[in-house]
């Protein structure tokens, strides 16, 4: 009995060492993996930064060529209008000077003033490629680049930490500056999307479609409404809630 207890426990004994083994291995391996990744990582973004220097100018100037490094940046992690630690400024104003920096925010401050002049015609959403068409039919007359949808895009981000007024928002596909100091819930996204197809909805339009009960499809159109996002036309019946967009 004594010998087979012995052997048993010799047995158990000779698991644990193996698991650990197996363990110390794996260990190892792990290590070596994301050493080996972060050396790969060191190597691209130095090979970013020369291909930035060797073509600056096609990215100041190209909006297509701006969009494609963006896109390599965001690759290996890059964030091309992030402040870098060594506290000289951001990774396009170390390599292509201010003039790219200075691009995007004055980018922004042009959104954020079609946004406010079309506030009362849009409620506060108004489309990116609308935007993008407003700035590059001013831009033409002044010899200056078009600008993309995505730099549009990437503008709008610089916007955050100013706060909660203006973000990306997507409906039906379709991507809309939101300006307005407040974010659209789940019932109201689905209420905006809805006027994508008529340019207005109602609530038997969304009685029907979505299953809602009446209260429940009154409560979100007259929050819009009172939010400027949507017009009411009382005229008919029932009633029909416009994006003002639309109407316009």
């Amino acid at each position: 009995m004594s010998m087979r207890r012995g052997v048993g426990l010799a047995a158990f004994d000779n698991h644990q060492k193996t698991a650990q083994q197996y363990t110390d291995l794996g260990s190892s391996f792990l290590q070596s993996h994301i050493a080996q990744l972060s050396e790969q990582l060191v190597t691209f973004q130095k090979a970013l930064k020369k291909f930035a220097e060797s073509h600056a100018d096609e990215i100041r100037s190209d909006s297509v060529f701006r969009s494609e490094f963006v896109r390599m940046c965001s690759a290996i992690g890059v964030d091309p209008l992030a402040s870098s630690s060594n506290k000289r400024g951001s990774f396009w104003t170390e390599l292509l000077g201010g003039d790219v920096n200075d691009f995007y925010f004055e980018l922004a401050v042009k959104i954020i003033e079609i946004c406010r002049s079309t506030r009362d015609e849009n409620g506060g959403l108004i489309l990116v490629y609308d935007v993008r068409r407003r700035i590059n039919s001013s831009r033409r007359g002044n010899h200056q680049q078009e600008v993309s949808e995505e730099d549009i895009v990437r503008a709008v981000k610089t916007l955050a930490p100013l706060g909660e007024g203006f973000g990306i928002v997507t409906l039906g596909h379709k991507d809309f500056i939101r300006s307005v100091p407040r974010e659209l819930n789940m019932d109201q996204t689905v209420a905006i999307e809805a006027t994508q197809a008529l340019g207005y909805v109602s609530v038997p339009i969304l009685r029907d479609n979505m299953g809602w009960e009446q209260a429940r499809c009154l409560a979100v159109l007259d929050d819009l409404v009172a939010a400027g996002l949507l017009w009411v036309d009382s005229q008919v019946s029932p009633k029909e809630y416009w994006t003002p967009s639309w109407i316009k």
